[in-house]
């Protein structure tokens, strides 16, 4: 049954990146577990970001809300999707991780629905985040790896987990994807 179930998964997911067309296609569920998608912040130059609540990197959340402050009002935001994928540092429901972003680290940015990054049950936007048509190619390689997507949902460019939000690497990456409005 498990590995029926596991087919499944990699066959909706194929069907899914297929069909989807754009990152803005996927279908994704927000952290209170309401249907939505990327195509509800089309215009906007996003972060996208696989968080966990105890891992080494969690004090990342506070460069990321810094980032989503700055960089608001021009079109920009941070993306949070939860992930349990390594060590299992992403162990709570969705109301524990709601719960824990807001009054340990302030997050203001959505945050989404845990999914996996990696894995027979990769979610959709991952595979296609990661998968060989992607510039940016091959697996997560823990968590807060992050990505840069335009204006036009295209993937700009991606960062390894130890990459600080908040150094000039990743700045200069979100401030040039802003600027080529």
């Amino acid at each position: 049954m498990k590995f029926a179930i596991i087919l499944l998964s990699l066959i909706l997911v194929q069907i899914v990146s297929v069909q989807a067309g754009s990152l803005y296609d996927i279908p994704l569920k927000d952290i209170d577990g309401k249907p939505t998608s990327l195509a509800a912040y089309k215009g906007k130059v996003l972060l996208i970001v696989n968080v966990a609540s105890k891992c080494g990197n969690t004090p990342q959340y506070t460069a990321l809300e810094a980032m989503q402050k700055k960089y608001e009002s021009q079109g920009f935001t941070v993306l949070g999707f939860p992930c349990n994928d390594f060590a299992g540092q992403e162990p709570g429901s969705a109301e524990q991780i709601k719960e824990f972003c807001s009054s340990t680290y302030s997050v203001t940015f959505p945050l989404f629905e845990k999914l996996h990054v990696k894995g027979p049950e990769q979610h959709p936007l991952y595979a296609a985040l990661t998968g060989k048509e992607s510039p940016t190619p091959g697996p997560i390689d823990w968590n807060f790896a992050k990505f840069v997507i335009s204006r036009d949902g295209k993937i700009i460019t991606r960062f390894k987990a130890s990459t600080k939000p908040d150094t000039q690497e990743v700045t200069s990456a979100v401030e040039a994807a802003i600027a080529a409005k």
